[in-house]
């Protein structure tokens, strides 16, 4: 175990502190496309009974009308977040008009192209304009495709109390935001050092449909007629062809601190790029972007994970969290558990809280050229091939197998597992870490590889096994209905959501040009 990490458990303990990392705040947000019976991508507008995807606390549009994003409020106790999540399922799938909900990462068919992926709307106000202008923009910049890939984000900030406990045990002299932001950052960097762990465990787009990729020849061996694969795969979603931005990849976004984080993020938005002012920002008094900039808003830089401060309304995020500091992270790497009704479970979520508690107490030290080179590498090469038993990665200029390195970050996790587990019986950190470690030993334990074999066992493509799992899970859930109160309940919220949207459109007072001048302005 790393002698950092070590010394700062054994504070912990020693000060009679063992329940000090336990309820952290948890909340997971899950995309998923809504398909028509026949397994294409639905034309339909967001359901009315799902309440307004501008206003809804929990139930939102992602890129596409067709892609819902259902989030969670964050709780303290995981199996809460979880059950969050399977009662937004059960009302979803209570108001799906002869549709389903698609259980995997990777999209259906898309015989259509780009056609096939109709563009979230969100009403007439300023604010619904800006998010419909922002989807138009990453259009015209990368096409709709690889925004119609769906993934679930968890959402975590450590216990209040243990800030002030591990502050003064760092000794550390400044205000207590700044340390807390600062120690963000440390957790940010390491993610990205050891993040590849994640897509290995937990990994399920190993396979896609050729309707991906245009069903034009590629780099990639076939499965069968209608089935690109690689056959090593954990992620494609999160490799090159997957949600990956190629004109970001230049970009030297700092994790130094939040200062530094904030102002390369800034420059990234107020930089003119060439490329897309050729696109133009208006055209025939229309909107195409909302800027000609490297960035249009903070949301289009994709990342493994990303900082976090609550935005006001129509606060910029950057300068949220240059006024309040980090308060929590997200990350961003997980795919839909093909497996899982919810896409999500237990267990993943309970390594996840784990290791971003490794990430933090792990020394952390800045990220240099060199390294950055490795872990893009290492991302890279996991998402593509990383079931290969024989596969090395890069690590301060050496290569190191990669099941080495992942027993001994699984070893690190075992004290912290014993303090979270704290009270609990049945120990399901460990356990869940005990589970991940059976999948390093053993590949084909990994839901990545779990999913390729059943599609040949059963004879099927990748569509095809997806819209079986898919139509499983809508038996599932006809048979597990909420109860009525739980469904008025919902459906109240539905309504409210409703109106707050006329609220805010009959409360506008400035041209949209105006409205997004004062939004761009904020200092």
């Amino acid at each position: 175990m790393n002698r950092v990490l070590q010394r700062r458990l054994t504070q912990l303990v020693n000060a009679g502190q063992q329940k000090i990392l336990k309820g952290g705040k948890k909340g997971i947000e899950k995309e998923s496309l809504r398909i028509t019976l026949n397994g294409e991508i639905a034309q339909t507008p967001h359901p009315v009974e799902l309440g307004s995807a501008l206003t809804h606390p929990y139930i939102t549009t992602d890129y596409s009308e067709a892609l819902l994003e259902l989030r969670t409020p964050p709780f303290s106790n995981i199996q809460k977040s979880l059950q969050f999540l399977f009662q937004l399922h059960q009302f979803v799938y209570a108001n799906l008009n002869n549709e389903l909900l698609w259980a995997t990462s990777m999209p259906c068919s898309l015989e259509k192209g780009d056609k096939s992926i109709p563009i979230a709307q969100y009403g007439s106000s300023n604010v619904g304009t800006m998010k419909h202008i922002y989807r138009r923009g990453l259009d015209c910049r990368y096409g709709r495709k690889m925004q119609a890939i769906a993934g679930a984000h968890f959402n975590y900030s450590l216990p209040v109390d243990f800030w002030h406990v591990y502050k003064e045990h760092v000794h550390d002299p400044r205000p207590l935001r700044a340390f807390v932001s600062d120690s963000y950052f440390s957790l940010v960097r390491n993610f990205q050092r050891f993040g590849w762990l994640i897509p290995y465990l937990f990994g399920c787009s190993p396979a896609l449909c050729k309707s991906f990729l245009d069903n034009s020849p590629q780099q990639f061996p076939e499965f069968d007629d209608g089935t690109y694969f690689e056959p090593y795969a954990t992620s494609l979603r999160m490799s090159d062809i997957g949600y990956k931005n190629k004109t970001q990849a230049k970009l030297n976004i700092s994790y130094r601190n939040l200062e530094e984080y904030v102002e390369s993020l800034t420059r990234a938005i107020e930089t003119p790029y060439p490329e897309f002012e050729r696109i133009r920002t208006i055209v025939n008094g229309e909107y195409r972007q909302l800027n000609a900039n490297i960035l249009q808003i903070e949301n289009e830089y994709y990342s493994f994970i990303r900082p976090k401060q609550i935005a006001q309304s129509g606060e910029k995020p950057t300068l949220a969290l240059k006024r309040r500091g980090v308060q929590y992270v997200e990350t961003r790497v997980l795919d839909i558990d093909a497996f899982n009704p919810i896409g999500i479970g237990e267990e993943t979520v309970r390594f996840l809280e784990a290791f971003l508690i490794l990430c933090l107490l792990q020394e952390s030290p800045y990220i240099d050229e060199n390294e950055q080179k490795e872990i893009n590498y290492n991302q890279e090469i996991v998402a593509k091939s990383g079931r290969d038993p024989s596969l090395k990665l890069q690590r301060g200029g050496r290569s190191v197998l990669l099941r080495e390195w992942a027993k001994e970050l699984c070893s690190g996790l075992r004290g912290i597992c014993e303090l979270l587990d704290e009270d609990e019986e049945t120990h399901p950190h460990r356990n869940s870490v005990k589970c991940q470690l059976e999948a390093i030993l053993d590949a084909e334990r990994t839901p990545s590889a779990r999913m390729l074999t059943q599609m040949r066992k059963a004879g099927q493509s990748f569509f095809d096994f997806e819209m079986r799992m898919s139509e499983m899970y809508l038996e599932y859930f006809n048979a597990h209905r909420m109860s009525d109160a739980e469904l008025g309940h919902f459906a109240e919220l539905s309504s409210q959501s409703v109106v707050r949207q006329r609220e805010i459109e009959a409360s506008d007072q400035v041209p949209f040009d105006e409205y997004l001048r004062r939004y761009f302005a904020q200092t």
